[in-house]
């Protein structure tokens, strides 16, 4: 945390050279969004954003600056349990179902105005897990019972949030998990959070240890890419993203 925060610590012109060295862009520093000037609104925020694997083709395009700029990986683990609590095996969720993680690093700026904005709008992630690391400030919220309630900071844990991708494959057995991140008028704030995605070509659909003729799929095979296709251009809202990705939608 203390290098994440060293990083958005530098001057806006630093950080944007150690994310321009990538000629995929697939390294990326922006405010707001990757949408900015399409955005119908802003959010309070800056990001840093980066694959992880492979490291060989990766590493290479990481930032320098802090040179003490690194991380791991715990989320096989995490998996596998899951995989039992499905009843799935423990290598369900291995090789191109969780192929792509990515690294984004939020940086939330003092807010002079917070009932004005937020740091991110009400969203579940595309993932299959998402591994955050909060620093021991509030600003992030979970939509449950219809109501918002704040997940409260426990120093050296970690908040994993079911994602998508996830409640696709268990057939709606788990929920992706609805959050938003709120600003804070005094205080910065910085987070960590580790995606982990399939591969883009990989197929995205209920198991088929979850589905029978009493329990028939929920959802409709697709690539993880046009998965992502359909998120982004529904981020927002996660009723429209469900109707597109759903077995009934033609």
């Amino acid at each position: 945390m203390g290098v994440f925060k060293e990083f958005h610590a530098m001057p806006a012109k630093d950080k944007a050279s150690e994310c321009s060295k990538d000629p995929n862009r697939s390294c990326k520093f922006y405010t707001s969004s990757e949408n900015y000037k399409k955005e119908e609104f802003h959010y309070w925020r800056d990001a840093l954003t980066h694959p992880c694997h492979t490291l060989e083709e990766y590493m290479q395009f990481w930032p320098e600056k802090p040179f003490r700029y690194r991380i791991r990986n715990l989320a096989e683990k995490i998996l596998e349990m899951v995989c039992e609590g499905l009843g799935l095996a423990t290598n369900h969720f291995s090789g191109g179902l969780s192929g792509n993680p990515v690294l984004l690093v939020n940086h939330y700026p003092p807010c002079p105005n917070p009932s004005l904005t937020l740091g991110l709008a009400k969203h579940r992630d595309p993932s299959l897990i998402t591994i955050l690391l909060q620093e021991e400030i509030n600003g992030l919220q979970v939509f449950k019972d219809d109501e918002w309630i704040r997940v409260e900071p426990l120093p050296h844990a970690l908040v994993v949030n079911v994602g998508y991708v996830l409640q696709i494959i268990s057939n709606g057995k788990l929920k992706g998990a609805e959050h938003r991140a709120v600003t804070n008028l005094s205080v910065a704030r910085t987070s960590a959070a580790f995606f982990i995605y399939p591969s883009n070509d990989n197929i995205i659909e209920p198991a088929k240890a979850l589905t029978n003729a009493c329990n028939p799929p929920l959802y409709r095979p697709m690539q993880f890419q046009d998965f992502l296709r359909v998120f982004l251009s529904r981020a927002a809202n996660s009723e429209e993203v469900q109707k597109l990705i759903s077995s009934k939608h033609n």
